[in-house]
């Protein structure tokens, strides 16, 4: 695959980044599950720029799917889930970590891309283990203070690299939706063949 999609239209933004813009995200979620690996997330705040290249998602297709969170309808939680795509939508887990989810498809719907794992590019202070999608959540400084967030804005937003270089994308059955019967058989988690930095292979 080489690199961006075609259907990336460049929007402008923070420091020169390109952007894809609002359509990117508003399709099909598992093409666009499929469409983010290799983009940057790029996490800004005062005197800090972190980004790092996502390199494993997992798609999360509405209420249907019953590895959803939006398949127990909309909650206090997960209303972010449902939003306008191309927001965030952060929820935590056993009280401890927090995940990044990218909202797809039409407002209302209640589909999402999880981001399981990032490759660090710049900004980081040191070797930073970003493996998972609670660990990627610790680099980036991302919370449920983020929930919500337009990725099309200046705090935390998806980038277009600047010298894409082709991969190979593996797919493969999510993680840790084993209740979610015949549904966590699907084959809805994606990663870059040949990353070192994906969380299970």
């Amino acid at each position: 695959m080489p690199g961006p999609p075609e259907t990336i239209r460049s929007a402008p933004g923070l420091g020169g980044f390109a952007r894809p813009d609002r359509a990117f995200f508003d399709r099909d979620t598992e093409q666009v599950a499929r469409d983010l690996l290799g983009l940057w997330i790029v996490r800004s705040s005062p005197g800090t720029l972190r980004i790092a290249r996502i390199v494993e998602t997992e798609a999360y297709l509405g209420p249907h799917d019953r590895a959803s969170h939006s398949s127990r309808g909309r909650t206090p939680r997960n209303r972010s889930m449902f939003g306008p795509p191309g927001h965030a939508y952060v929820y935590q887990i056993y009280g401890l970590h927090f995940c990044l989810n990218v909202v797809t498809e039409a407002e209302g719907h209640g589909s999402a891309v999880l981001i399981r794992a990032v490759e660090p590019v710049a900004g980081f202070p040191g070797p930073t283990n970003t493996r998972g999608p609670g660990l990627l959540c610790r680099a980036l400084s991302i919370d449920r203070t983020l929930d919500g967030t337009d990725l099309l804005g200046e705090e935390l937003f998806v980038a277009i690299p600047d010298n894409p270089s082709p991969f190979h994308i593996v797919r493969r059955p999510r993680v840790g939706v084993d209740y979610a019967g015949a549904w966590a058989r699907r084959l809805l988690r994606f990663y870059i063949q040949a990353s070192t930095w994906v969380s299970r292979k």
